[in-house]
This record gives structure tokens, C-alpha cells and sequence, in this order.
């Protein structure tokens, strides 16, 4: 036991300055190999317990014993931890056997209503891009500079702002995007393309899954049932990504400036969750950490924080400072952060 507090201990202090992105490029390497054992495990404590829970409501609404309605958010949250799966297949990372992790994924997409091989490729994207000026509007949340906003017409700004209201971005937003819009996601839509195949092929399998549960259970049921589930997981899940790159001390920049692992590492937030939510959303919130290596399964992230806790203070926030992140609306780049549209107007008046 001294010996490996001794090696941890070592580990710590050999540790590269939090400024060289470049060397925590190569120490996360060796974290990048998944489990195979641990992987299959991940799957079935996410799966089974979800189509529990799934059939446990049901059978609620069946008898009328409506208290067993709670199961509902349960469930959410087990639909939701399959798209953080979902989401290592897309990165390669779960298996790392690129058709097992595809195919993985193109199943888990038809409950998550996600089309597995558009969404993989939009949110490449985003990996690409994210804290890049003018690399935004792939698979991320559009956030304008000040500049922009204050030179947009009325109803330009009036646009923006209902769009970044919170009762759109987590309320009609979420049942918008996963209900309809990615339906028909438009950009990588190209007839005969991977995307457009899977996305239709996703749309088929949801509608047979649907219509045979509705003919076996009824519509009702059906609807009192999985709609809720679905639309808890997907707000949710927006809130996650929200909260993981729109907090007050993100980066972005332009190029030349912007580098990719810097971007990476400090563009995206550490959101200290409690070990319970860690553990439903799969280690999300060690989001830099993902930014910087996306191959690290997310079971492994904390591994990293554990042997390396510098990183844990990197964009740090927990829970109560997240709810103040919904206010942060606009890039300022002169202060180089996300500031209120209060904050705006008030630089504007003083101009």
C-alpha cells in the first residue's frame, strides 16, 4: 500500500504546469484504452434497470396506481446515462471497435431519439471547433459576441433573446430538438449519405417501435409513459451541455490565437456534480478533460482527476454556481468572458 501511495504521490509531482496543454495531451494517452469487461457492465446497469423502470410505469398507468408514476424520472435517468454511452460510441471510446461502438450507439439512438451517425458527426465537429470564434454553429449552442448582438436589428435581438430565454433553451427546446428537428436534421442531409441513411433508418425503427407498443398497450399509456421520459432525459441533457460550456470563465477566441488544446482544456467546465449525479450522467461534467482527450471512457475520467488533481480545479463549478451560468448570454472580447445581457447594455450606455 505505500508503494502505490508513493508511485501515486510521484505521478502527482512529475505532473506537467496546467499552461502545457500539449504534454496533457500525451499523459491522457494512456488512459485511453477501455475495459471490455467494465464496458458490457456500464451497458447492462444503464439498460436493464432503464426498461424496468419503463415497464414499472407502465404497469402503473395500467392498474391506475398513479404514485407508481415516480418510476418515470428513474427512468429518465437511466435514458439519459444510454446517451452517455451513446455518446463514447460516437467517440469511439466505449469498445473501441469502431462497428461494435456504431452499431451500439445506432441502437441506443432509436430510444434516445438521436440519429447515431448525423449526430457523431455534428458533435465532431464541435470537438473540432468549440471555443473558435469563428468555427461556431456545429452542434453547439449559438452565442453571440457583444459586438454582434449590438449590431443585429430588433428583431434580430429580440430573436436572440427569446432563443437564449430559459424557458425556451430548456424547456421548448428540448422536446423541439429530440422530438422533431432531428427528425429531418438538415446540413449532412445529402440523399444516399451516412447520415441521411441513418437518420432515416432511425426515424423507421422509432415509428415500427412506437406503433407496436401503442397496438399493444394502447396510445395513451404509451404517450403518459414514454413522452415524459423522454423529454426529462433530453432537458436534461441540454442542461448538461449548456452548463459544460456557457459559464463565465470559458474561452473562446479567433484565430491564430485559438489552439486547439488550450480551447479543449479550459473552454469547457469541470461541474463538480454529487457521486450520484456523476454517476447517472457518466462523468460528463469532467468535460475538460473529455475536450482534451474525447477517447477516454468516461469511467476512466475520474482516474484522471485521481491521479492528476490539478485538473480538477480547471473550470471548476458546482452545482449552485451553474444555476448563475443561465444569465450569461453574450461573448464579451474585451473582458474575454460570458457576461448578461444587463451587462451589455450597461457597457453600451457607458460607450
Amino acid at each position: 500500500m505505500r508503494n502505490c501511495s508513493l508511485i501515486e504521490s510521484l505521478q502527482r509531482d512529475l505532473s506537467p504546469p496546467l499552461s502545457d496543454e500539449k504534454a496533457w495531451l500525451k499523459i491522457l494517452a494512456k488512459y485511453r484504452q477501455p475495459h471490455l469487461r467494465r464496458s458490457i457492465f456500464e451497458l447492462a446497469v444503464t439498460a436493464i434497470p432503464f426498461a424496468f423502470c419503463w415497464a414499472g410505469a407502465l404497469a402503473a398507468v395500467h392498474y391506475g396506481f398513479w404514485a407508481g408514476l415516480i418510476l418515470i424520472v428513474p427512468a429518465a435517468a437511466f435514458l439519459l446515462r444510454l446517451f452517455m454511452i451513446q455518446h463514447d460510441c460516437g467517440h469511439g471510446s466505449f469498445f473501441a471497435r469502431r462497428r461494435v461502438d456504431d452499431w451500439t450507439g445506432r441502437v441506443i439512438g432509436v430510444l434516445t431519439l438521436t440519429p447515431y451517425d448525423y449526430w457523431r458527426r455534428a458533435h465532431a465537429e464541435h470537438h473540432a471547433l468549440a471555443g473558435n470564434l469563428e468555427g461556431r454553429g456545429v452542434g453547439d449552442i449559438t452565442t453571440l459576441t457583444v459586438s454582434e448582438y449590438n449590431g443585429r436589428s430588433w428583431p434580430g435581438r429580440l430573436n436572440y433573446r427569446l432563443y437564449r430565454h430559459p424557458a425556451v433553451m430548456f424547456g421548448i427546446g428540448p422536446a423541439w430538438l429530440f422530438l422533431f428537428k432531428q427528425r429531418l436534421p438538415f446540413g449532412m442531409m445529402r440523399s444516399g449519405s451516412l447520415p441521411w441513411i441513418s437518420t432515416m433508418a432511425t426515424n423507421l425503427a422509432i415509428a415500427i417501435i412506437s406503433a407496436t407498443l401503442m397496438w399493444a398497450i394502447g396510445i395513451l399509456p404509451f404517450l403518459l409513459v414514454h413522452l415524459p421520459i423522454a423529454l426529462l432525459a433530453a432537458t436534461a441533457g441540454i442542461w448538461l451541455f449548456y452548463v459544460q460550456h456557457q459559464f463565465e470563465e470559458t474561452h473562446w477566441s479567433r484565430e491564430p490565437e485559438w489552439q486547439f488544446p488550450h480551447a479543449a482544456l479550459h473552454g469547457a467546465s469541470h461541474y463538480d456534480l454529487p457521486l450520484a449525479l456523476r454517476w447517472i450522467t457518466g462523468n460528463i461534467g469532467i468535460h475538460h478533460v473529455h475536450h482534451l482527450s474525447s477517447r477516454v471512457p468516461y469511467y476512466r475520467l475520474p482516474e484522471v482527476l485521481r491521479d492528476h488533481p490539478a485538473l480538477a480545479g480547471i473550470g471548476r463549478i458546482t452545482m449552485m454556481e451553474s444555476l448563475r451560468c443561465v444569465k450569461l448570454v453574450l461573448w464579451d472580447e474585451q473582458s474575454r468572458r460570458l457576461i448578461s445581457f444587463r451587462d451589455a447594455a450597461k457597457l453600451r450606455h457607458a460607450q
